[in-house]
């Protein structure tokens, strides 16, 4: 593997902009004595090169030390806002980072090429010491570039999807399959699963293991829709589904959200929940909690995941080459929206 590229310093900033260092540091510190074509000149030079100043050294040298770590989200600000698991996620990450009174520097993204320009770019300005990347896809792109960049980062995500960083992940295929085990056990014979983007290794994970286990008990078609995580698509994916001939007595959802919304289309459609469908969400929250019947939920310490990602960090930038692990498979907490389907729709037992 070639030897990552060098940073951009200050150094190559004023030797492109024709000035010393020290008039870089005036124009970023908004200092004065400088004019204003300098300072134009200098900002120029910066963005050619994408170089910002090092936040690190900075406060360093006002004598506060103060670490950032970064995280990009592909998602739109009002579905992040929405979605418990990554409020549950962050919150575990800032746990970690308040006691070492560091920094998470988030930033939301369109897509994976914005991405690595904004993980390159910090990482080269020096503004984190290192990032956790999330929502991993095959042959995921970040992966080389990052990698030649010299980033130290943690991925969410399985050592099959992740080329080499350390790794943190939970152990879906088992938990897709013990939930399809669980709703077959109930006595139901056609189960749907409503779940997130496919080129998400994650979804992939799931529909992969729920597709194999529906066949193994012998249940009906695989029977999956794959949406963008919204409760919108959710409620549109579970109106298609109970619309259907021959529709499901059990629905596995991907998120808390989708959930929701599944149980609210159940009611307009005059579907009763558990009676005639069984609804089973991931990421289990105060929102499987809040609904009437409550949804029984794959639960899991999403709060705990993101603190145990957050110390992995700190470990990969201590240079202390920390092992790739599993944290523990979401188990099965069975609440009111689970029940045996009506006895028509029963299998042979």
């Amino acid at each position: 593997m070639s030897a990552p590229p060098q940073r951009v310093t200050i150094k190559d900033v004023a030797a492109l902009a024709g000035v010393s260092k020290g008039a870089v540091s005036l124009a970023f510190n908004g200092r004065p004595g400088l004019s204003v074509s300098t300072r134009d000149r200098i900002f120029q030079a910066a963005r050619e090169l994408g170089w910002t100043p090092d936040v690190r050294a900075r406060s360093l040298s006002s004598g506060t030390e103060v670490d950032t770590i970064g995280l990009a989200i592909c998602r739109p600000a009002r579905l992040l806002g929405l979605e418990p698991f990554y409020m549950e996620f962050i919150s575990g990450v800032e746990s970690v980072l308040v006691e070492r009174s560091c920094s998470l520097l988030l930033h939301l993204v369109r897509d994976v090429d914005e991405e690595i320009a904004l993980q390159q770019r910090w990482w080269r300005g020096r503004q984190i010491a290192g990032s956790i990347l999330v929502d991993f896809r095959a042959n995921d792109p970040r992966v080389p570039a990052l990698r030649a960049a010299g980033l130290p980062a943690v991925a969410v995500g399985h050592p099959s999807l992740t080329g080499g960083f350390t790794s943190v992940w939970t152990d879906d295929a088992t938990a897709a399959t013990e939930a399809v085990r669980y709703l077959a056990a109930l006595g139901h014979r056609r189960i749907a699963r409503v779940g997130g983007p496919t080129g998400l290794g994650h979804s992939a994970i799931r529909a992969k293991a729920f597709a194999e286990a529906t066949r193994d008990l012998g249940l009906a078609d695989d029977l999956q829709i794959a949406t963008g995580y919204e409760g919108e698509e959710g409620a549109r994916a579970t109106r298609s589904l109970l619309l259907m001939t021959d529709r499901p007595t059990a629905i596995l959802y991907d998120n808390d959200i989708m959930a929701v919304a599944g149980a609210a289309v159940a009611a307009e459609l005059g579907v009763s929940v558990p009676g005639d469908l069984s609804l089973l969400a991931w990421d289990d929250s105060q929102l499987c909690r809040l609904t009437h019947p409550p949804l029984s939920a794959m639960s899991h310490d999403v709060h705990g995941f993101g603190a145990d990602v957050a110390r992995t960090l700190f470990a990969v930038i201590a240079g202390e080459e920390p092992a790739s692990h599993q944290v523990a498979t979401p188990s099965l907490t069975p609440r009111g929206s689970t029940a045996p389907p009506p006895r028509q729709d029963r299998g042979t037992r």
